[in-house]
């Protein structure tokens, strides 16, 4: 099953991608009387999105196929309002050495970002005044499905909804003067573009052979694929539910192959092997 946010009368509205198109989920409950939220992560933390995906296997692929469908549609973020998005760094040796930095070797190199950040596919990513060099970064998204701790390894994809594509954006000038900075240089607004799609799991059976790739203006600037992850996704989510427990609509960004510095113009896309593409366009705010 894949699920976008799409806006409806200036609602943000959860709704499964079919082969045609777009249905939303408030004409699936208005056609089939059920009765599931309509923001994607209320269905996360309602606990309803298993019930979701377990009526999309059942009856629910035939009667989508009933149903009208919205092609142009408007994307938002998947959701506007994560509880936690855990951002790794340095997760690509050859990431690592584009910064000159040593590839962390004992646990990952994680940091948390805000709320704050997020914005959707084709909202605008903004360079801050304060930054004279901002670089944008292509990942893979882990999204959390269920509260949980201490997750095994082997058990990973029980806890995990799905996966998506996800622009991070840092302010490396200032990452650079201190690497205390860390925080402070993710976590300007516009810093986490989010969506379009969430993927389940079963429609990705190799998550180690996904390629991921920072596109820039149409070129692709850096590619590798998970399987090259210092930490790959199974140990981000065992790792990272031993220090905290994980909640549902909480996010994993797993780390990029390549950060490439963003200009005012520019057009970022994330793209990974079999999702739809993630574009957002560049302003920076020190230009009129």
């Amino acid at each position: 099953m894949r699920v976008a946010t799409i806006i409806q009368e200036d609602d943000e509205v959860a709704a499964i991608r079919t082969h045609a198109g777009y249905v939303s989920l408030p004409q699936v409950n208005k056609a089939c009387h059920t009765q599931f939220p309509t923001d994607l992560l209320m269905l996360l933390q309602s606990s309803k999105f298993d019930d979701l995906k377990a009526w999309y296997d059942g009856e629910g692929k035939a009667a989508l196929a009933d149903m009208p469908v919205e092609q142009n549609v408007t994307f938002g973020p998947l959701y506007r309002y994560p509880g936690r998005i855990w951002g790794i760094g340095l997760n690509y040796l050859a990431h690592a050495g584009d910064l000159s930095e040593t590839l962390p070797d004992k646990y990952p190199g994680s940091f948390i970002k805000s709320s704050t950040t997020v914005i959707g596919p084709g909202e605008m990513i903004e360079i801050p005044t304060l930054s004279e060099r901002t670089t944008a970064e292509a990942e893979l998204g882990v999204v959390i499905g269920r509260t949980c701790k201490d997750v095994a390894k082997d058990n990973w994809l029980d806890a995990v909804a799905g996966f998506t594509t996800i622009i991070d954006v840092t302010a490396e000038d200032i990452l650079r003067l201190n690497p205390r900075y860390l925080t402070l240089c993710k976590n300007f607004d516009t810093f986490f573009v989010f969506g379009p799609e969430l993927v389940t799991p079963d429609e990705v059976p190799d998550v180690m052979g996904l390629q991921v790739s920072t596109v820039i203006n149409g070129k692709d600037h850096a590619s590798n694929v998970v399987s090259a992850m210092a930490f790959p996704p199974d140990h981000l989510v065992s790792f990272h539910s031993q220090i905290m427990t994980m909640q549902p609509g909480d996010v994993i960004s797993t780390g990029t192959p390549g950060a490439v510095p963003i200009s005012d113009g520019d057009v970022v896309t994330c793209k990974i092997d079999g999702f739809a593409s993630l574009t957002s366009p560049v302003k920076d705010l020190k230009k009129p």
